[in-house]
């Protein structure tokens, strides 16, 4: 599968932190087996957000572009907004299942929106911007997106 990662973060688009967050599902990624083939780092801005979903997902070249940030209820959290506006198709069971399964040990994770939607034939997943908790949540569905890009290319659900 191929992958994208978007890390979506004001202090660290600005130099000011380091990007953990995207080089744990990097990591993550690769252990799955899944090919990263883009990078990327950008503020909590709803429209650059956006575009940039568009762009990655119009151009075919990936199968899941993976968020990282943005998620929560803060002011600047605008992630899954920007998700919904880039969306042809929201897939609000996977945002379900991150919180039940990640909210059983860590109850504040039924404070994240993270969701995530189908753009042409791209899958779009939101996860949180610790690099933990980025993890877990990929972890938490990750059996599940290979058979959803094989049917977004026209495999059957069999």
């Amino acid at each position: 599968m191929r992958v994208a990662i978007i890390t979506i973060s004001d202090s660290v688009s600005r130099g000011h932190r380091e990007d953990k967050s995207g080089a744990a599902l990097e990591k993550r990624s690769v252990e799955l087996g899944w090919n990263v083939i883009a990078k990327k780092i950008i503020a909590d801005d709803l429209n650059t957000i956006r575009d940039l979903l568009i762009q990655i997902a119009d151009s075919a070249s990936v199968d899941l572009i993976l968020t990282t940030g943005g998620t929560g209820v803060g002011p600047r959290d605008v992630t899954p907004e920007a998700t919904s506006a880039a969306a042809e198709k929201l897939l609000p069971g996977l945002g379900e299942r991150v919180r039940a399964v990640t909210g059983q040990n860590f109850p504040r994770a039924y404070l994240s929106r993270a969701t995530a939607a189908v753009r042409g034939q791209t899958l779009i997943l939101n996860l949180p911007g610790s690099p933990k908790g980025a993890q877990e949540c990929l972890d938490a569905v990750a059996d599940l997106l290979p058979h959803a890009a094989e049917v977004l290319r026209g495999a059957r659900h069999d």
